[in-house]
């Protein structure tokens, strides 16, 4: 089954991967540490300084070589200003680019490469021993191995038929030994850095299956928390609350002066469980921002603790008093309201004044803007704003967890995250009952 492309056309498509392919990198980009970059540094001046030592020596030298019994040829070197200026330039060059060469190691072998070809062939020994280090380096440390590969022949090719074999680079004797150990050098450290590679990858998976463990770990011990706080706080009082109810019941017709104190009991012992209640939540959720920013548990004002429970009909008084404290809020309701049951309100409620709260804490000087969406099958609550100067240090991140835990009682979501244009985007969806 074919296509319908043609054969030019694939061999294009080909083409354009196969070059796509040729600028990707295999892996991360080589971040030398410090100890590497001063042994590449140390490496670049001593080279740099026995070359160019080399060159200043060499200046207006004639070599004398025998090409067969009898027959001798006069090579001459740089001479003059000229010439001196010349080799120290291209040893400087050479010597200097190694200083990089784990950074850009492609780089630094075209550098080179360039510098050796330029290199007078009566003095290559100037560049020809950075050449071989950028080489090693390139085939070590370089991400982009397509590329590497391609370059790697292409400069030992180059650097190879530019010799003279009157004027041989190193004596003929060290010739294998100048391979073999860069060989056996690559070999070792194309090794080294596939286990260093292997091990990184390895303590990065390690790490991210921690924080994922420690963070279900904190999500069930919060509401192994909340379950354990309501329950020590709300048993006790509801409990003396129905006896006292069946009590007053049974003596309202005989004994009502007794069934009016058993009420006042039950009275009492709802006000007491409302304000252990409140405390709890408090100590659950907005206690340390509360109590950081001069506000009451509740978040933004030390209200009286008999106040119920706020609702979405209080949104405009929390926003009047963020307005009070210094940040500019706009609120828009789209879409007509209706009642919603008083525990979906609250968390809605929760969701706008922690991300307010969060605003006014680490970005001075921003503005936000609120809008709560009623729409047919969910209500959606979205805080946004423009970003600014960063207040206070870093959150710990559990007021949004007790937000997310919060919603998923009502099978809600929450998403937050940085906006494209800056600042941040609190998103709250819950569902709700077709009316």
């Amino acid at each position: 089954m074919t296509d319908g492309r043609t054969t030019p056309e694939r061999l294009g498509e080909a083409a354009r991967r196969a070059v796509r392919g040729f600028g990707r990198p295999s892996g991360p980009p080589p971040r030398p540490g410090r100890h590497a970059r001063l042994f590449d540094a140390t490496v670049a001046l001593a080279l740099g300084t026995a070359t160019v030592y080399y060159g200043i020596d060499n200046v207006d030298n004639v070599v004398v070589r025998v090409v067969a019994p009898g027959v001798e040829v006069l090579v001459p070197r740089p001479s003059g200003p000229a010439g001196l200026a010349l080799m120290v330039t291209l040893a400087s060059i050479a010597s200097a680019a190694l200083a990089l060469r784990r950074r850009y190691p492609l780089a630094v072998l075209c550098v080179v490469t360039a510098a050796t070809l330029a290199t007078p062939q009566s003095v290559l020994r100037l560049t020809f021993y950075a050449f071989v280090i950028a080489v090693y380096s390139a085939a070590v440390y370089s991400p982009y191995r397509v590329a590497t590969l391609a370059a790697l022949p292409v400069s030992v090719l180059l650097v190879g038929t530019a010799g003279n074999s009157l004027t041989p680079i190193v004596p003929n004797q060290y010739i294998a030994l100048l391979i073999l150990a860069p060989m056996a050098v690559a070999a070792v450290g194309l090794r080294t850095w596939k286990l260093r590679s292997d091990e990184g990858r390895a303590r990065l998976s390690a790490l991210e299956r921690e924080q994922a463990e420690a963070l279900r770990r904190a999500v069930e011990h919060e509401r192994a928390r909340i379950a354990r706080e309501l329950h020590d706080v709300v048993t006790h009082n509801v409990s003396v609350m129905i006896i006292q109810a069946g009590a007053a019941r049974k003596i309202m017709e005989t004994s009502p002066a007794l069934a009016g104190e058993a009420l006042l009991a039950v009275e009492a012992g709802g006000r007491a469980a409302m304000t252990e209640l409140r405390h709890v939540m408090g100590l659950l959720t907005m206690a340390d921002e509360g109590e950081e920013s001069g506000r009451g548990a509740d978040g933004l004002s030390p209200a009286a603790d008999l106040a119920p429970q706020p609702g979405l009909d209080q949104l405009e008084t929390l926003v009047g008093r963020v307005r009070d404290a210094g940040l500019p809020v706009g609120l828009t309701v789209a879409g007509p309201p209706r009642p919603l049951p008083p525990g979906l309100e609250l968390a809605a409620y929760r969701v706008v004044q922690e991300a307010l709260t969060n605003t006014v804490k680490h970005a001075s000087g921003a503005t936000a803007a609120v809008t709560v969406e009623y729409g047919p099958e969910w209500l959606r609550v979205e805080v946004t704003d423009t970003g600014g100067r960063p207040g206070a240090g870093p959150g710990s991140g559990r007021g949004l967890i007790g937000l997310r835990e919060r919603l998923a009682v009502y099978d809600g979501t929450l998403t937050a995250c940085p906006r494209l244009t800056g600042g941040y985007r609190v998103e709250a969806l819950i569902p709700l009952e077709t009316p």
